[in-house]
């Protein structure tokens, strides 16, 4: 049976040449279209009659979001290049095509190639089931077995349910003292409901932010160089992708360009924190029959990328109950995930008793999970932080709620805790 193929190098000199050269009965080749863009091809590849795709750089509206649909499709993706255009070859790598063969190829390497691709003998765009996959090479080694992280900094997601336990004051707290105790850390607002990370620091929230890295991930087109433009360098050590500057706009995140910016952030950061949404419902699978877009899949993405997972809670019976029920909607959608708990607004009077030892073993028994790490409730120096846009290291440099987040900063980056922070955590428990 001849094998099944759909191109899409428009504008190369070289096009129709080759299409003549495959459709050749000798080749086993059909061409079962010549399509003009990524739109076309999408609609071709879901019709189910194509095998494989043959890919250029210069492909209109070209995004790793695509290449990832195809996949989805059963496609097989191999990318064509001009000779010795190595960025149109490394956009195209960075879109997850894998295999990238030179335009001046032979038809019969082109044919070998694409048939070892259908049959997996080969990395095609199935790859992109991994976002890393989507990254170009950079002589990075492979991760050892069992090592399902790429090499680089850690990235630590800072999550929790609905109902204010204090998310935000955590990331910002977190990424802020991780930075003083002279850590390469960048924050990024990946929040898709209500993102305030930029207010909370005084930053203009209109900055692309996540929103530009994402676009520039989806385009290939993100690197060191670019996410560093993107990103605002609040003090030294520390950098902050802003979040959304409207809730309506959370379609600019997709989970793949997502996960593409966390992979890049990595290599300019030893530490990335990520403010997370609440929601982990997956229901526009639920009420689509095709590729949807979804509105929590950038929240999943970082909870399954994150080194880390920490699930912020408060410390009231309300907010108890919410995080209880929160660790168990996780544990059924990434029940690989394991997070810390964290818990947020520790004081005496809302849980009768020793509060810490109460708490605790609420958590356990219901939730089976220990708490990380109790953060005490300082509502004046919080209220100062709100209302000056500065963080607690500024406005409150003695407060306990400091001194309990840069206990735990120092922890989540592997960093000696000064000494003085260390006296001061324990006057805080």
């Amino acid at each position: 049976m001849a094998l099944q193929v759909v191109t899409a190098v428009t504008g190369a000199a070289w096009e129709s040449a080759l299409v003549g050269a495959l459709d050749r009965a000798d080749h086993g080749v059909t061409v079962v279209r010549r399509c003009v863009d990524a739109p076309d091809l999408l609609a071709t590849a879901a019709t189910g009659t194509a095998q494989a795709a043959l890919l250029s750089a210069d492909l209109r509206r070209l995004d790793g979001e695509a290449v990832a649909r195809l996949a989805a499709a059963g496609v097989a993706v191999v990318g064509l290049a001009d000779p010795g255009d190595e960025r149109a070859a490394e956009r195209l790598r960075a879109l997850g095509v894998a295999t990238v063969l030179p335009a001046d190829a032979s038809p019969e390497e082109v044919v070998r190639t694409l048939r070892e691709a259908v049959a997996g003998r080969l990395p095609t765009g199935r790859d992109v089931a991994d976002p890393r996959a989507a990254l170009p090479a950079r002589d990075v080694p492979e991760p050892t077995s069992g090592a399902r992280r790429p090499p680089g900094g850690r990235v630590v997601a800072v999550w929790g349910p609905t109902g204010a336990p204090g998310r935000t004051t955590v990331a910002v707290g977190l990424a802020d003292e991780a930075a003083r105790l002279g850590v390469r850390t960048l924050l990024v607002d990946a929040d898709v409901y209500g993102g305030v990370v930029a207010q909370v620091l005084g930053l203009l929230d209109e900055s692309p932010g996540l929103a530009g890295a994402a676009r520039q991930a989806a385009a290939g087109t993100l690197d060191e160089a670019a996410l560093g433009r993107l990103a605002w360098s609040v003090r030294p050590h520390l950098g902050v992708l802003t979040g959304l500057a409207r809730a309506d706009r959370w379609p600019e995140l997709r989970p793949r360009a997502v996960a593409a910016v966390l992979a890049e952030a990595r290599r300019v950061a030893d530490l990335t924190v990520v403010d997370c949404a609440f929601n982990l419902e997956e229901d526009e699978e639920l009420s689509f029959d095709t590729a949807a877009p979804r509105r929590n899949g950038a929240t999943l993405t970082v909870l399954e990328e994150a080194d880390e997972v920490l699930c912020v809670s408060g410390a009231d019976p309300v907010a108890l109950q919410r995080t209880i029920r929160a660790l168990g909607q996780l544990r059924d959608v990434l029940p690989e995930v394991e997070p810390a708990v964290v818990v947020n607004q520790v004081r005496r009077g809302p849980v009768p008793g020793d509060p810490h030892r109460e708490i605790a073993e609420a958590l356990e028994r219901f939730a089976g999970r220990p708490v990380r790490a109790f953060l005490p409730a300082d509502r004046r120096a919080t209220d100062a932080v709100l209302a000056s846009g500065r963080t607690l290291a500024e406005v409150a440099a003695g407060s306990p709620l400091r001194a309990g987040l840069r206990s735990l900063a120092a922890g989540l980056a592997r960093v000696p805790e000064p000494a003085a922070g260390r006296r001061r955590g324990r006057r805080a428990g």
